[in-house]
């Protein structure tokens, strides 16, 4: 029998942030409403992740210094947002939700985090709106537990996941995949197991052949969960980020990722990832779509693990 999908949301706490803020806080709760319209989802608010789980990816003294607002200014600016409780909530939850979801989909084939995909997070530090990286601790926690051996990380948001890469660098069970801007941010780039840099103004008719070329190398590495991190920042309407993707485009991307996900069979899950276009219903849409591709291609039958 299969059921409705469940999607792990924290649009409900609120980061507060100065006048002109240039991150684009309002478009989780505006993607779960898209997908709330659709009748095919369960939402589910996502808990907090406990300290002593995020620590099996990050320095202790860093966790428990972000979490009692102790940091050095220079590491709070290089993260992007003030300091708050509200920061420290939504952080919590954001973690927590990609370890609901990545329960679910170790139950039913796949699962998805409305938020998540904080992959700027080093191991000792935050950086570009991330305080924690998400992925790493999922894949921290699932291996610690002797569920999983071995993960890849597939990341298409158009910022390298230069966090993700940096904690995995030197781990041979860990494969990380990212097609990033060659000129856009982080400009010191890590290295990642697979780095495919795409120069300004990639198109659809580009980017497509490059995905198709090398994300069989994700699943041939033999994964037992896959961490797709689906960010939309590559839509040609990006403030952010400089390639041109269209709506069309993205959606193939999507299509092309998760079709070869369910072929492998591994656990999928996805996470929310970045995008910052103008209007910023663009955005919400695309992010919309990405679940509902999703939805339309994994079944939901529970699984043995």
């Amino acid at each position: 029998m299969t059921r409705q999908p469940r999607l792990f949301y924290c649009d409900h706490y609120a980061i507060p942030l100065p006048e002109g803020h240039k991150f684009p806080m309002r478009k989780y709760a505006m993607v779960r409403d898209l997908l709330a319209r659709d009748g095919v989802f369960v939402f589910e608010q996502a808990e907090f992740a406990r300290p002593e789980t995020i620590e099996l990816a990050h320095d202790p003294e860093y966790v428990r210094r972000f979490l009692a607002g102790s940091l050095e200014p220079a590491v709070i600016r290089r993260i992007g947002f003030p300091w708050s409780e509200g920061l420290v909530r939504r952080t919590l939850a954001s973690v927590g939700g990609s370890l609901a979801a990545a329960e679910e989909a170790m139950n039913t084939g796949w699962g998805g985090n409305l938020a998540g995909g904080t992959h700027h997070a080093f191991h000792g530090e935050g950086a570009g709106f991330c305080v924690f990286n998400d992925i790493a601790v999922v894949i921290q926690k699932l291996r610690a537990e002797g569920r999983i051996r071995r993960a890849s990380v597939i990341d298409l948001d158009v910022h390298q996941g230069d966090g993700t890469a940096q904690i995995f660098e030197n781990d041979d069970a860990v494969f990380t995949l990212s097609l990033h801007g060659r000129n856009n941010f982080p400009f010191r780039k890590q290295r990642s197991r697979l780095d495919v840099e795409l120069e300004d103004r990639t198109s659809d008719g580009e980017y497509l052949p490059l995905l198709e070329r090398h994300l069989p190398q994700a699943f041939e590495f033999g994964p037992d969960l896959v961490i797709y991190q689906s960010g939309v920042d590559a839509l040609e309407t990006d403030t952010l980020g400089r390639l041109s993707l269209t709506q069309a485009g993205l959606q193939a991307r999507d299509r092309m990722v998760m079709t070869a996900a369910q072929a492998h069979g591994a656990p999928f899950l996805v996470t929310l990832g970045g995008g910052y276009s103008v209007p910023l219903e663009r955005t919400a849409e695309a992010h919309a779509s990405t679940f509902r591709t999703a939805a339309s291609i994994f079944t939901t039958v529970p699984r043995t693990c």
